[in-house]
């Protein structure tokens, strides 16, 4: 009687579970609007070295174009804004500031090129404008990558921000004559400032008058406290990730991720595989994936050092050849790694400090299904899986950017007075 009563009550419990279920699936969002109707801002892309070195155009669009950024990609993935970096190779002995204009000219040689798809920007106000109307643009900023581009001169760093460059980042992987770096603080051979000499401090608080944002990605741990501590405006990580979860000197310790919310900042998380990957044995994987292919990873070593030489398209075109052949293979994290890390920052710092930093076209490798700009809405669909709001997603994909900006353009002009 009891497996009667049971076989007659599954239809009924079937059906309730059916409604539940299709309810849910009402009401789960839209993905692809709630990317689609956002401003989406990306706050840090190396492109600019394939202008310069490649004589790349954004209008390409075909399979030739291996990078991650052209118009086509953009414009699927709905980028509104992208900061072009200016990063500048500490190797080079040609002079990093002329090298750095070259790039800043490199950028806005794209946007004379291509008006109706790109337009250079300079303020939050720029930003919007460009995606608002019929036609919407790629607003176009820049951040000089690595403080050691001024060449110790504050009338550069003036220079830059009269060019258009709306962030620096203190240091690259290499510490400079006025702040220590994450990527070689351990180096007894270099000679460290622990954290920010006096003259990086009168850089930091020159670039709060001229309303160019602090970026600290890539600096040390105490030049990060320096910063905090000296920088009258909110300051950001335009490309780190979380420590906890990828335990790197480049990520960002809870503490920081702290203290970055004090200070009203924004952490633009890194889509690099070795910043983002969880699995414990990635290292591994990766060595064991450079040894088995040693004649490649030789060969493009090679090539990269015979093109700092000749700067031939011939050599370009073999280095390009010899990487994708390293990229086909290269161990790749799950989609899922990248969005622990926003989540986990949204969690510490909070929803108001976390962003998108993805190093576009200047990193090896990129989690699973992030091939290029064009896979960006993924990312908002992972988002809305995990169950953030469309007000939160907004923010994390560019509002939390424009209010910094905004913020660091208002103590500008308070300081300018």
């Amino acid at each position: 009687m009891l497996i009667k009563s049971l076989i007659l009550l599954f239809p009924i419990a079937a059906c309730a579970l059916a409604a539940a279920q299709t309810k849910h699936q009402k009401s789960k969002p839209d993905a692809r609007a709630i990317h689609n109707s956002a401003i989406i801002i990306d706050t840090h892309a190396d492109t600019p070295g394939r202008f310069v070195d490649e004589n790349f155009d954004l209008a390409t669009n075909t399979p030739v174009s291996q990078g991650h950024f052209d118009f086509g990609k953009v414009r699927r993935g709905n980028l509104g804004a992208e900061f072009f970096s200016i990063w500048v190779d500490p190797a080079i002995t040609t002079g990093y500031t002329k090298r750095a204009l070259d790039m800043i000219d490199s950028v806005y040689e794209q946007a004379r090129l291509h008006p109706d798809q790109m337009v250079m920007a300079y303020s939050a106000e720029d930003i919007v404008k460009a995606r608002t109307g019929p036609h919407k643009r790629l607003a176009a900023l820049m951040g000089v990558e690595g403080g050691h581009a001024i060449e110790n001169d504050i009338r550069v760093l003036r220079d830059f921000y009269r060019l258009g460059v709306r962030y620096m980042t203190l240091t690259w992987m290499n510490t400079n004559e006025w702040a220590d770096s994450s990527g070689d603080v351990d180096d007894a051979k270099v000679q460290h400032h622990d954290g920010l000499s006096d003259f990086g401090k009168q850089i930091v608080l020159e670039m709060n008058r001229l309303g160019m944002m602090v970026d600290i990605s890539h600096v040390s741990d105490k030049t990060f406290e320096d910063a905090i501590a000296v920088s009258k405006a909110p300051i950001i990580a335009s490309h780190s990730s979380a420590r906890a979860l990828t335990d790197v000197p480049r990520n960002m310790t809870d503490d920081m991720l702290r203290e970055v919310t004090k200070n009203g900042g924004v952490v633009q998380v890194n889509f690099n595989c070795g910043f983002i990957a969880r699995d414990p044995a990635y290292k591994d994987k990766v060595k064991a994936f450079q040894q088995a292919n040693a004649d490649l990873v030789k060969q493009q070593d090679d090539l990269q050092k015979q093109i700092e030489q000749d700067h031939s398209p011939e050599t370009r075109a073999k280095l390009n050849e010899v990487t994708a052949q390293l990229k086909a293979g290269y161990p790749r994290p799950p989609l899922s790694d990248l969005i622990d890390h926003i989540d986990h920052v949204a969690k510490v710092a909070g929803i108001d400090h976390v962003g998108i930093g993805s190093d576009f076209d200047g990193i090896p490798c990129t989690p699973q299904g992030i091939d290029s700009v064009e896979d960006l809405p993924k990312i908002t669909a992972a988002l809305v899986d995990r169950g953030y709001d469309e007000h939160q997603i907004h923010k994390i994909l560019g509002g939390n950017l424009l209010r910094v900006f905004t913020q660091v353009e208002s103590v500008s002009k308070k300081l300018s007075k």
